[in-house]
């Protein structure tokens, strides 16, 4: 299994960028899938949460800004992020719980995907 992170870039204030998570490989669905972020010189963060339910959660800095959804195949994730500020600029990752045989789960990251922010 793995997971590919792509998206990111360069951005001005108030703009949008949609990070996108595909997980590939022999899986059967995604349990949980995380975007994380990790700014220079700080803690990794949470940004937002998915279950296979479709329940969600964010972080209090992103709520109302940014919406993380899934694709209908249940192999992807996606992470629309608006009206984008300076505070944003950070690596995000993502990181999934995925089931891939009735008896088996895996847990895993995709690769960083940079998203800068200029004011």
């Amino acid at each position: 299994v793995q997971l590919q992170a792509s998206g990111g870039g360069l951005v001005q204030t108030g703009g949008s960028l949609r990070l996108s998570c595909a997980a590939s490989g022999s899986i059967q669905s995604i349990n949980v899938m995380d975007w994380y972020r990790q700014a220079p010189g700080k803690q990794r963060e949470l940004v937002a949460h998915i279950n296979s339910e479709g329940s969600t959660n964010y972080a209090d800095s992103v709520k109302g800004r940014f919406t993380i959804s899934r694709n209908n195949a249940g192999n992807a994730v996606y992470l629309q992020m608006n009206n984008l500020k300076p505070e944003d600029t950070a690596v995000y990752a993502c990181n999934a719980d995925i089931t891939v045989s009735p008896y088996n789960r895996w847990n895993g990251w995709g690769q960083g995907t940079l998203v800068t922010v200029s004011s």
